[in-house]
């Protein structure tokens, strides 16, 4: 049995960067706490902590009067810098590069609309950190959406800027904006504009999942069960290949599932590190 590991797996450059800050600090005796989980992988996150990462809370944040935190790679809206600063808090700004760009293109995109009257839209998963941070920048007026369920808070008689969490399907996202143009077209309205938000390093991962699941007897995907990313790189898995399997470590795999199999294919979601996902190959290999 070969076991290969896919090649586009493990954290994208975003968490990758603030993982790799936060370890830098640690290394060099410093105090990090954290304002939230940094990634969506309790292996990782256990692994930080026993290094002496902290973690908080946005509801105990006051208590961090004079000290240092964190703001992870999700980014954080206005008024948590605002009170940062009044607080006295130096912070460590660990934001995506590409958050920071679309929060941005938001701030500016309703600026504008204050005299335009346009709606600023974001399709995203609602109380995701991203999306908090994305429509502080909106002035806390965005109106979220995550299916065309929601479309019932969206007046397409009105000029309208869609934009989307960065992490979320190009495809989806495409539909949703294919959706809403008709919907505005029915209102005799044309003034939209959809940005291209989505993450070209995530959107990617979709298509050559595929591509992977399909050229291998069992697929083994690798994720913390609170990452939404990976459930849904998993379901495209599962999708194409009946024989893929969710785990988090080595102690969720029954060896019972490469029954026959010449073939193993190992990946993860963008918030699975990349040691994480080689541990269970290696594991593979060992069988």
């Amino acid at each position: 049995m070969k076991v290969f590991i896919d090649p586009d797996s493990g954290f994208c450059f975003g968490v990758s960067r603030a993982i790799q800050a936060a370890e830098a600090e640690l290394e060099a005796g410093n105090t990090v706490c954290s304002l939230g989980d940094m990634v969506h992988n309790q292996v990782q996150m256990d692994q930080l902590k026993a290094k002496g990462l902290s973690v908080i809370t946005h509801d105990e944040l006051p208590s961090m009067k004079g000290k240092t935190v964190m703001f992870r790679a999700h980014g954080e809206p206005p008024e948590t810098f605002r009170l940062a600063d009044e607080l006295g808090i130096t912070v460590l700004d660990a934001t995506c590069p590409i958050v920071t760009k679309l929060q941005q293109r938001i701030k500016e995109a309703y600026a504008a609309g204050l005299t335009s009257g346009s709606q600023i839209v974001i399709y995203g998963k609602p109380g995701h950190a991203e999306v908090a941070g994305l429509n502080g920048n909106a002035g806390n007026t965005a109106i979220i959406i995550h299916s065309e369920n929601d479309f019932g808070n969206i007046d397409f008689s009105k000029p309208l800027r869609l934009f989307s969490q960065t992490t979320m399907d190009a495809e989806a996202y495409q539909s949703i904006g294919e959706a809403i143009q008709q919907r505005m077209n029915e209102a005799g309205n044309t003034d939209l504009v959809i940005a291209k938000s989505v993450c070209r390093q995530v959107s990617g991962r979709a298509p050559a999942l595929r591509t992977f699941a399909s050229a291998h007897d069992v697929i083994i995907f690798v994720g913390g069960n609170n990452s939404a990313n990976g459930k849904y790189l998993f379901s495209i898995c599962k999708a194409i290949n009946e024989k893929s399997y969710f785990v988090s470590s080595p102690e969720d795999i029954d060896v019972h599932w490469f029954s026959n199999a010449k073939s193993v294919g190992v990946s993860g979601a963008t918030s699975t590190p990349g040691w994480q996902i080689r541990q269970v190959a290696e594991y593979l290999q060992g069988l």
